[in-house]
């Protein structure tokens, strides 16, 4: 029994199973060969490798998204690394906001950088239900894409001015 299965195997699976036999596949070649000669093609030209931000004339759905990612890589990269930094110093939280306070720093300094705490996070947040509203399949007309752009901004450097303000 097991001389007939291993004939048949051989003698006809390995012929006809890509797994057991794997083939040349002649496309690969030539569709090799036909993008090099296109990139070839493109460099004795002078174009662009690939268009880049530049390339575009900025507009505000652009800047929206690329302000979301941003502002959302910034905040995670700032939560670890301030959290990796207060966990490897000796004392805790309270004994160096005690010694920023002694610093006499200015209020406009003080000021400035609780925006430049708030108002990534507002922003991330409130743009946060655009993206939320678009996954449901809404907003994407341009009108619609230019008023809830421009509500998100404003409402952002609002709700940035209560956090900076209030506390």
């Amino acid at each position: 029994m097991a001389l007939l299965v291993r004939s048949l195997g051989r003698g006809c699976l390995m012929r006809h199973q890509p797994l057991f036999h794997p083939r040349q596949n002649a496309m690969a070649s030539s569709a090799y060969d036909e993008m090099k000669g296109y990139w070839d093609k493109n460099r004795k030209l002078q174009r662009p490798m690939s268009p880049f931000l530049f390339a575009y004339k900025p507009h505000l759905a652009m800047l929206t998204s690329l302000s979301h990612r941003v502002t959302g890589v910034a905040m995670s990269v700032a939560i670890t690394g301030t959290s990796c930094i207060l966990l490897a110093l000796p004392g805790d939280f309270t004994t160096y906001f005690d010694m920023v306070k002694d610093m006499s720093i200015p209020a406009a300094v003080i000021i400035g950088f609780k925006y430049l705490l708030a108002w990534p996070m507002t922003y991330h947040y409130i743009n946060g239900f655009r993206h939320l509203a678009w996954d449901a399949g809404k907003g994407y007309d341009i009108k619609t894409l230019y008023k809830t752009g421009y509500f998100a901004i404003a409402t952002s450097f609002l709700a940035a001015s209560v956090f900076v303000f209030m506390f």
